[in-house]
Order: C-alpha cells, then sequence, then structure tokens
C-alpha cells in the first residue's frame, strides 16, 4: 500500500503550490484521504480531509482562507492547492488515509496509511 506525495519546493513568500497525493496500487475509493504538515520541532498538524465516496472536506480553521483540498477519482489522487504562503508555512507535507468512507477529523492517529512526504520551503 503506497501513497505519493508531490509537487514541493522552494517558493517565495506570496507564492502558490499545488501539492498531488496519488495511490499507487490501491483504489481511494471507500477512503477519506488527508493532508498533514510538520515543522522542525514541532507536531504533525491536520490540514484538511476529503471523501472519495462524497466528496465533503473537512479544513483545519486557519488555512481555510489558503489552502483548498480537491480529489480527481479518475487519477486517484488528492490534490492541495496552497496559496499565499507564509514562511510559516514551511513544513514537510504528507498525505494519510483512512478505511473510512468520510472524513471524521483532521487528527493524525485517525490516519493509518501514510505518503513518504514533500517538502515545501517559503522563504526569501
Amino acid at each position: 500500500v503506497q501513497l505519493q506525495a508531490s509537487g514541493g519546493g522552494l517558493v517565495q513568500p506570496g507564492s502558490s503550490l499545488k501539492l498531488s497525493c496519488v495511490a499507487t496500487d490501491f483504489s481511494l475509493d471507500r477512503h477519506a484521504v488527508g493532508w498533514f504538515r510538520q515543522a522542525p520541532g514541532k507536531e504533525r498538524e491536520g490540514i484538511s480531509c476529503i471523501s472519495f465516496t462524497d466528496g465533503v472536506t473537512l479544513i483545519n480553521g486557519s488555512l481555510r482562507d489558503r489552502f483548498t483540498i480537491s480529489a480527481d477519482n479518475a487519477k486517484n489522487t488528492v490534490y492541495l492547492q496552497m496559496d499565499n504562503l507564509k514562511p510559516e508555512d514551511t513544513a514537510a507535507y504528507f498525505c494519510a488515509t483512512e478505511a473510512r468512507y468520510f472524513c471524521e477529523g483532521l487528527e493524525p492517529a485517525r490516519y493509518d496509511t501514510w505518503g513518504q512526504g514533500t517538502q515545501v520551503t517559503v522563504s526569501s
């Protein structure tokens, strides 16, 4: 079971990035998929979740204005659009799934399959 996150990089403040998370050997149908991030010395933080069953999403309220999650069922892929990036967004970004049809929360402990992460660095 593998999830592959990609799309990170080094960008300037105010820039945008779109991260992708693809499941390579299983279908995301009947799963909820979340995005998380972890900065050095900090706990892993839930960003957003989307259900492949009904498309309903959850999002961390503090990021609602700048981050958007979406999914392409045909491509078995979840995206995280990040706009107006700030230095405090610098972190490793991870996607993960939970074997439930719907998003029930953004606590990392709910999710049982994790990708390897992609680094986002926001710096001038």
